[in-house]
């Protein structure tokens, strides 16, 4: 019964995703199973879905890693932010909420990091050395950043300001739909945002996920930066490969999890 595949669970605004993780294949191990986000979406609310999650694939009760990924900063455990959750997650001890829940060591990390970290093990960044930017444009903008292959968690790079103001409201792909933007006119924001990304960063690589990454092909070649950019590979993948490989290195690293 017993399986060495880790579990990755990515938590979105709308839905919770769930998969064993082959970590040799950078794949799903078993079929994703998704949990509609619960309406009020307290820590304590989406802690019981995650269980039924952990339940459905009852092989992790063994001695698998299970990663966990939030749309908000995590330190040390600690929920910082919160994008797309409900507000009663900042302050919250959610590793150890989870750990306690579920009798079981956990590891939670940012949505963002847990995407670009599968980019950069099985996707559109791996074997890139130098600095490595994942961005990922939906409701908001996440951000990943790699030097040399290592993590620089919990950038929030979305919000750099434009000209005083914050881009992610007016950048975001959320944006195009929320103004019925033409891919052309939502270009020309994007070619700001990454420009001057670019001038404070100066990466060897962008790699743009998201769900409107599947359209790269409409917008990507409109923008005239000097940084190579490309369309991310895993697609919704992303984040459950990334939180069953951040899991799986934290239990290599300390034996047992310590948060």
């Amino acid at each position: 019964m017993s399986t060495a595949h880790p579990l990755g669970i990515d938590v979105g605004g709308s839905g919770i995703k769930g998969a064993p993780v082959d970590l040799e294949a950078g794949d799903f191990a078993q079929k994703r199973l998704r949990i509609a986000t619960p309406e009020v979406s307290t820590p304590e609310a989406v802690c019981d879905v995650i269980a039924q999650v952990v339940d459905h694939f009852d092989e992790v009760r063994s001695d698998s890693p299970i990663g966990v990924t939030i749309p908000g900063v995590v330190q040390h455990g600690v929920v910082k932010t919160a994008a797309n959750i409900d507000k009663s997650w900042i302050g919250c001890e959610i590793e150890k909420l989870l750990e306690d829940r579920l009798q079981h060591d956990v590891v939670v990390v940012n949505d963002a990091d847990a995407a670009g970290v599968g980019e950069l093990n099985y996707g559109a960044a791996k074997g890139h050395d130098g600095l490595v930017i994942v961005t990922t444009l939906g409701t908001g903008i996440g951000t990943a950043i790699f030097n040399e292959g290592v993590l620089v968690p919990n950038s929030e790079l979305g919000h750099i300001e434009i000209d005083g103001r914050d881009a992610e409201p007016s950048t975001a792909s959320s944006a195009k739909t929320r103004e019925d933007l033409t891919y052309p006119q939502w270009a020309e924001r994007l070619q700001r945002y990454y420009r001057a990304l670019e001038d404070l960063m100066w990466p060897d690589l962008f790699v743009v996920g998201g769900g409107v990454s599947k359209d790269a092909d409409e917008f990507l070649p409109l923008l005239d930066i000097r940084t190579p950019i490309v369309p991310a590979q895993l697609r919704n993948k992303a984040g459950i490969i990334g939180a069953a490989v951040l899991a799986t290195a934290s239990q290599q690293r300390h034996g047992k999890h310590t948060g």
